[in-house]
Parts: structure tokens; sequence; C-alpha cells
């Protein structure tokens, strides 16, 4: 019995002790005070090896995660936002992963790279330029074009995710 108030006593203590933790939940560390807009530019594929569906899955995937994981206003080709995001995909790359007893590959890679210029024009020294690169293997039996767009998805969602944190999540 009297380990039970003993508990009770202690879990009392610790939730009126005054220490309470914050959280932001979508992992941004923006001042709304001082940031409010963001220009999102079109980011063009520059790589030897085009997709062309690829510019459109990456941009609208980046527009979609910050607009849900921010209350900033989005733009396209505004250089007077608090923000700008710009760039390009700079790589479209497959190579083997894996070679079986047959000397022939069992897995594939795709790997795309997108360059990224990051501009605050509200506090200097902030800004930004660095490449993320991301990737996904396939098996080597399955052919390219039955599996890019789910690959291209998958790996424009990790890319932006990098992209966000290392910019507007400032980790």
């Amino acid at each position: 019995m009297a380990w039970n108030k003993w508990l009770i006593v202690c879990i009392m203590a610790l939730v009126s002790g005054g220490c309470v933790p914050s959280y932001k939940l979508n992992g941004s560390s923006i001042d709304y005070s001082v940031y409010r807009t963001i220009s999102i530019e079109n980011f063009p594929i520059r790589a030897a090896l085009v997709y062309a569906p690829l510019q459109v899955t990456f941009e609208n995937a980046l527009v979609d995660y910050i607009e849900r994981n921010t209350r900033l206003q989005t733009s396209v080709g505004n250089s007077k936002a608090d923000l700008q995001l710009e760039g390009e995909i700079t790589g479209y790359a497959l190579s083997p992963v894996s070679v079986g007893s047959d000397a022939y590959a069992t897995e594939t890679r795709l790997t795309i790279t997108v360059r990224v210029r990051y501009i605050d024009n509200r506090v200097e020294g902030k800004d930004i330029d660095q490449t993320f690169s991301a990737y996904r293997n396939f098996d080597a039996n399955e052919m390219l074009t039955d599996v890019q767009d789910q690959l291209c998805d998958e790996i424009s969602k990790e890319l932006v995710e990098l992209i966000f944190n290392a910019t507007l999540g400032n980790w």
C-alpha cells in the first residue's frame, strides 16, 4: 500500500514540477514573424539521361511537402519572397548493384541527384548551395519502364525530406 502512495506522489511531483518539454510537430524551425513567403522555382533536368515526368513529380512533391509542413505562402518566380528554393536535377543514372554467378547484374540502382540553392532574403549567411542524392534498387529482371514511375516517386519524396531538413528544418 505504501508503495502505491509513494508512486503517486512521485508522479504528481514530476507533473507539477514545471518542466514541460516542447515539441514542433512538423520538424520545421521557421520564425513566422520573419518569414511569410517562399518562392519555389522550376527544377529543370540537366542530367545526361532524361526522364521528362521526373521534373513534375519532383516539383509537385517539393511544393506539397512545404505546404503541408509549413505556414509559408508558396509562389513561383517571386524574387521578393522571404525565402527562395531553386536548382536543377543534375543526375538520373542507372548502375548495376550486384552481380550473379553468371556475371550478369541481379539488381540495378536508379540514382537521382538534385542541386538546390536555398536563398534567405531576410537573414544573411543562411544561404545553402548543396547537392542531394537518393536511390532505389530494383530487380535486374524488371524493365525500368515498368518500375520507373514508382521509383521516381519514392526517390523524389526522400529527396524532398532531405532538402526540407537541410533548409527549412534547420536540423
